[in-house]
């Protein structure tokens, strides 16, 4: 028996096939993106870029079509100053895809589907691919599908890797952003790995994604930078542009600032468009809003103003 090969754990395996995370290098490099000076007219573009990198997010058990309607109000028309974008993209569960499109058909925004058993993974892979069928067929654009953690933690990543591979061809020709749920990935190595498992069974200009906003741990700058630079590494091996998803977590136009200087710090400018990078939130909105009125007139606006009906 070759004693040597037997004695290689999945995890040295994977830290040989994609390299392994220096920690104390990652925090320093984010701790510094949280110190870079931003000047007032690149705050500005940056706040507004921001709104136009987002999906507009409501993922509750209490949605209904006439709140999904009421948000892509608020897509469609963020707010009444001049030059403010429009938000990348409005997320809902599958069931309610269909308002969703009859909404926003001709505006450019798209519509974006949570499937596969979100949040948890664990429905049979049959019941999790005719989810997705279903939410194409019903109008989506974007499909965000949950990896199973069950199957990368017991050391069976070509098994979950193979089932991203069927997932992405159900999507047909919507896009596919692959969740890795970092907060129970439990290292920085593993969140690398997965990051790598998944671009090599996804598309050009598909996503991969921290988070479903269900866990306690979701996009730390930390996190997302691990997966930046996996990002980065796979392009420069491979020429292949793919996308990346902070979401959970990010409630503040500050934080939105931090993250932006991170990708264009880490990715260059290519990445800083929503084709490749989107934010996940439910509540930035309203502050990048807030902020980008504050930039505008000089003054603080109240909080009614930026209602999630707008």
């Amino acid at each position: 028996m070759n004693t040597i090969a037997t004695n290689i754990s999945p995890r040295s395996s994977l830290n040989k096939r994609y390299g392994s995370v220096d920690r104390v290098g990652v925090e320093s490099r984010v701790a510094k993106f949280q110190t870079r000076s931003i000047k007032t007219g690149a705050k500005t573009r940056g706040l507004k870029l921001a709104v136009s990198m987002l999906d507009l997010t409501t993922l509750e058990g209490s949605d209904t079509p006439g709140k999904v309607a009421a948000l892509c109000a608020k897509a469609k028309m963020p707010h009444d100053l001049p030059d403010v974008p429009r938000v990348a993209a409005v997320c809902v569960y599958p069931a309610l895809v269909a308002g969703a499109k009859e909404c926003l058909t001709g505006t450019g925004i798209h519509v974006a589907s949570v499937a596969t058993s979100f949040p948890s993974g664990q429905s049979p892979l049959t019941t999790r691919l005719r989810e997705v069928r279903e939410a194409v067929e019903a109008g989506a654009d974007e499909i965000d599908m949950v990896i199973s953690r069950r199957l990368f933690l017991s050391g069976r990543h070509e098994e979950m890797a193979d089932e991203i591979r069927a997932v992405a061809e159900a999507c047909g020709n919507a896009h596919l952003k692959v969740i890795l749920e970092v907060g129970e990935l439990e290292t920085y190595d593993n969140i690398r790995h997965a990051s790598f498992l998944a671009m090599e069974a996804i598309r050009p200009m598909d996503f991969i994604k921290t988070s479903t906003g269900k866990t306690a741990n979701n996009a730390t700058l930390a996190n997302t930078q691990v997966m930046l630079e996996a990002v980065r590494d796979y392009y420069l091996q491979t020429g292949k542009l793919i996308g990346i998803k902070p979401a959970g977590g990010i409630r503040t136009a500050k934080q939105a600032l931090h993250f932006l200087v991170a990708v264009k710090e880490t990715l260059g400018d290519r990445w800083l468009d929503p084709s490749l990078y989107r934010i996940g939130a439910s509540t930035l909105l309203n502050d990048l809003l807030r902020q980008i009125h504050r930039m505008e007139t000089g003054r603080y606006a109240a909080s009614y103003r930026f209602s999630d009906t707008m």
